[in-house]
């Protein structure tokens, strides 16, 4: 297992973020949540960032308290706030990446650079939003690391820009052991990239599933009052009262097409099964 989180805390008093979750090598594994519902405390308390007031986490199989220099070189993180200072040059950060990481592969890095058009001699403040995510993510592919861990990486970039990050992730996965951890509010980046979706709310994991079968198998039920019912409590997962009905999410949306041909059923996107989640309840 490349990660595995049991029952992490943290406490900030008007928030609390308490979760677990696995992911094993050679997958992409993506977190969804509305602002605030908790991503980036998470990766912080992953990448050591933060204190946490409980449970575990153990990346490579050892405790975080555990691992080594050597271990951290194996962990590439973008995350929505840092990286190197505005007024350095990719040129120039070439040494410094070089001091930092044994397996930094400066000729390699150089290449990508040079395959995406980014200017090496201009300060990074001068680069365009897409400039800059480019650079952030081809530094954090550059020593070979074993987990990425990304925070909104294709956040304000133009669906060009997107597309380009997606590719760079895909031939990052190409050697098959090696894992990606990646937030992103825009569901399409998700649902072409992710082998599997957790989603939090108000810092707890409230639902994990194979990104395939939440597109192929969860569905939006809309219905009247009377249609809301009749359906079997048991195939809905969470309600959203409207002002001329219920959406309701389902995990068994073929079992609803077949036994309640009244009924609007539709397929339901990340986005859409997010909102439900967000702004339903429970059942």
């Amino acid at each position: 297992m490349i990660l595995d989180i049991q029952n992490l805390r943290k406490d900030y008093g008007d928030f609390q973020l308490e979760c677990s979750m696995q992911i094993p090598e050679g997958v992409v594994t993506g977190l969804i949540g509305a602002n605030g519902a908790g991503k980036s405390t998470l990766f912080k308390s992953l990448l050591g960032l933060i204190s946490t007031d409980g449970g575990r986490i153990e990346i490579f199989g050892k405790d975080i308290a555990e691992i080594t220099v050597e271990d951290k070189e194996k962990i590439g993180a973008v995350l929505a706030q840092g990286g190197f200072s505005s007024y350095l040059t990719i040129e120039k950060m070439i040494p410094v990446l070089k001091s930092m990481y044994h397996r930094f592969d400066g000729e390699a890095f150089l290449s990508q650079c040079a395959r995406f058009k980014l200017p090496v001699k201009k300060k990074l403040r001068e680069m365009s939003t897409g400039m800059r995510a480019k650079v952030n993510i081809l530094t954090a592919m550059s020593y070979q690391a074993k987990l990425l861990i990304l925070d909104e990486p294709t956040a304000g970039l133009d669906v060009l820009a997107r597309n380009e990050l997606i590719d760079m992730m895909r031939g990052y996965m190409e050697s098959g052991n090696r894992s990606i951890l990646i937030s992103s509010h825009i569901s399409s980046d998700l649902e072409g990239l992710c082998d599997d979706v957790y989603l939090i709310h108000q810092g707890k994991i409230v639902l994990h599933e194979d990104t395939d079968t939440l597109l192929d198998t969860f569905g939006i039920l809309k219905l009247t009052q009377e249609q809301y019912e009749q359906i079997k409590p048991e195939k809905l997962l969470y309600v959203q009262k409207e002002r001329y009905g219920y959406h309701c999410l389902t995990k068994d949306r073929q079992f609803c097409q077949d036994n309640y041909p009244e009924i609007v059923v539709e397929k339901g996107s990340i986005d859409e099964i997010l909102l439900i989640v967000e702004k339903g309840e429970k059942v």
